[in-house]
């Protein structure tokens, strides 16, 4: 299979070339990554200046990889529109590092990637490592490289993508799962620069995780892999009627 590799942690992100060593074992793979961190930039695309492309080479791997100067959305569009001639099979956001769970996918770089390829056509798949502050993706890679023999075995509908967090020492299987609850707090320091002009620091932390059974929160908590189908209809169908009843 022809597999573009894409994240929100940038090219030289170990989650990434650990995946990428893993999968050009058995795909064509290329490699298309912002040039630096970009979590949380959820889907934000660049309108205005022009991205900057460069081609990188790293020990180890031998899949063609390029850094842009973009967002992960941008890096999936450019790569799909101009930088890769052949039909791109699979997408591949991740491996991200940390979770990717219940709410943060409304946030996450590497989750708006996946959904970027799902616009364009693309069967698309995110993928998060669950850890603390051990951030060893050996094991993880190889899960996805499996994976994606059992994926192409498959014909799941290209309106779905998948978002896979793996926990860093998984033992118990894996869950298919539906969206969790975390929450976070929103609280923002003052702080002052060498100039004394006043900014703001954002400094949530997470202060609640749901646990309720059969969701990606508490499948992460109790130690097992989460595979979440998502789609990009946002309707809420259930109050479509009681909406047009409405004096509006």
């Amino acid at each position: 299979m022809k597999i573009l590799l894409t994240n929100d942690d940038g090219i030289f992100a170990p989650g990434i070339r650990a995946l990428c060593k893993e999968l050009e074992k058995d795909h064509d793979v290329t490699v298309v990554a912002p040039d630096r961190e970009r979590s949380a930039a959820g889907h934000a695309i660049t309108i205005h200046y022009p991205l900057r492309v460069k081609e990188m080479e790293f020990d180890g791997i031998n899949s063609k990889c390029i850094a842009v100067d973009g967002t992960p959305a941008d890096c999936v569009k450019i790569a799909y529109e101009a930088l890769i001639d052949e039909k791109i099979d699979l997408l591949i956001s991740g491996i991200n590092i940390g979770p990717n769970l219940g709410r943060d996918v409304l946030y996450s770089g590497t989750v708006s990637a996946a959904i970027e390829g799902l616009l364009l056509g693309l069967p698309s798949i995110a993928v998060s490592l669950v850890a603390d502050d051990h951030w060893d993706f050996k094991d993880s890679a190889k899960y996805m490289r499996k994976f994606v023999k059992e994926y192409q075995q498959q014909d799941l509908k290209k309106d779905v993508l998948l978002n896979i967090n793996i926990p860093i020492d998984y033992k118990e299987g894996t869950k298919v799962t539906e969206l969790g609850d975390r929450g976070y707090t929103n609280s923002f320091e003052e702080r002052l620069d060498p100039r004394e002009q006043k900014y703001y620091w954002l400094a949530g932390e997470l202060v609640e995780e749901g646990t309720a059974e059969g969701t990606d929160v508490t499948a992460a908590k109790n130690n097992f892999i989460s595979i979440t189908p998502i789609k990009l209809n946002l309707t809420s169908h259930d109050h479509l009627e009681e909406l047009k009843k409405w004096n509006i």
